[in-house]
């Protein structure tokens, strides 16, 4: 459409230089013909030509030349300006136009940070549909890329936010009845599926243990593992609101067999298209499957280095997908406790969610007994290396503190001493 928005069907908008990687994989599978929400992407070119609008390129330099606490409040100064001052009116004008275009057909919508440099704990706001709200959600992405935890991501890959930039990827709302994730290449060689009730917010945020569903290859349906879903996040005005599901579906499994091939074969076709395993998230609405990412998959074959460990008594749960550690198993029941974490141990708690990602570098396994394997941290252990197993009952009860521990994060199993 213009130097500022795409529609993920313009050629175009498959370029992750222009888009970042989260909107170009997504445009890649729209132009390929597979199920997707559609939408359109706010540029990189035009988060760089808000900066310029704004008048704030010597805070980049200075940013990129300061010290840390210096460049920890010029970070400020640059989140306060894309938050607070007025979208250039070329960027404004188009933006608009394509939005409300889109809310003719599809009156919510749905705004996805898209960084260059992709961050999986990125910005999302889901059911917008008032204008303020919107240009509020898009300020906020763009502020995204300097905020600490993405500072912090690219700080450990030598990385600097002055010197990239955001997409901004815009959708309809699928009001999703079932969401998921699924992985199109486990370590014994199949294919892996997640799934809970309502939007797919609850698996990424390791709250719930989703169904778990293995499938051959080929495609043919293996094992069905009903995880335990005790609520489910639906979307009300702008927000995500968690409600309580129905006893008799918290241990039902959400997708038929019929359905689960189904998406197996989308699982499939995305693989095919990126010449490589790929995670990828999904939800199904009452017109079927929508894909809503796909990224490339990292994974390593599974390790055991000492075999003493299994005459030892262990747990089962969702593997990570990678790796294998040993260390002091520390018990974590409150984000407050997580000093007590010391390098080399194992962590063991109830939720393994974003706010843990931190803490990643340095531990040597991570338990949790909720999350599964398509969870944001499963896929933050994935690339950085850390055997995690999620979906472990009644872990931080059965592994006592201070254990040796050993997290097989392949096989999904975790053991301890006696």
């Amino acid at each position: 459409m213009t130097a500022f928005i795409l529609h993920l069907d313009d050629p175009l908008a498959t370029e992750p230089e222009r888009v970042g990687p989260k909107a170009a994989n997504l445009a890649g599978l729209t132009q390929a013909g597979l199920p997707t929400p559609g939408g359109f992407a706010l540029t990189a070119h035009a988060y760089r030509h808000q900066l310029r609008y704004l008048g704030i390129e010597d805070l980049l330099r200075q940013y990129s030349e300061g010290d840390g606490p210096a460049s920890r409040r010029i970070s400020i100064q640059i989140r306060l300006a894309l938050y607070q001052r007025p979208i250039a009116p070329e960027i404004l004008e188009p933006l608009l136009r394509a939005w409300r275009k889109q809310r003719e057909s599809a009156p919510l919508g749905v705004v996805r940070s898209s960084a260059l440099i992709e961050d999986r704990k990125g910005a999302n706001f889901l059911g917008l549909s008032d204008e303020t709200e919107f240009l509020t959600a898009v300020r906020a992405c763009w502020a995204a890329l300097w905020m600490s935890h993405a500072r912090r991501y690219m700080d450990n890959h030598e990385l600097s936010p002055a010197d990239t930039a955001m997409g901004v990827l815009i959708q309809s709302l699928i009001s999703a009845r079932v969401s998921g994730g699924g992985l199109s290449e486990t370590a014994d060689g199949q294919m892996m599926i997640s799934a809970t009730w309502g939007l797919g917010s609850a698996i990424a945020q390791g709250e719930v243990v989703p169904d778990r569903i293995v499938l051959s290859k080929a495609g043919f349906l293996r094992t069905v593992e009903a995880g335990r879903k005790g609520h489910r996040d639906t979307c009300a005005h702008g927000v995500s609101a968690p409600e309580l599901v129905p006893k008799n579906l918290v241990s039902e499994p959400c997708l038929s067999p019929g359905e689960a091939v189904t998406l197996g074969r989308l699982l499939r076709k995305c693989e095919d298209l990126a010449g490589g395993p790929v995670e990828i998230e999904w939800a199904m609405d009452e017109n079927g499957f929508r894909l809503l990412q796909s990224r490339p998959l990292h994974m390593e074959p599974a390790i055991v280095p000492d075999e003493i460990w299994l005459q030892h008594p262990g747990l089962n749960g969702h593997p990570a997908g990678i790796g294998w550690g040993s260390g002091r198993a520390v018990v974590v029941n409150c984000e407050c406790e997580l000093s007590r974490v010391a390098p080399g141990d194992v962590l063991v708690t109830r939720v393994a969610g974003p706010a843990l990602s931190p803490i990643l570098p340095r531990v040597s396994g991570v338990v949790a007994e909720l999350g599964g394997s398509t969870s944001h941290l499963a896929s933050l252990a994935r690339e950085r290396g850390i055997p995690m197993v999620l979906g472990v009952l009644e872990a931080t009860t059965k592994i006592p503190d201070g254990a040796q521990c050993a997290v097989d994060g392949v096989a999904g199993i975790v053991r301890w001493l006696r």
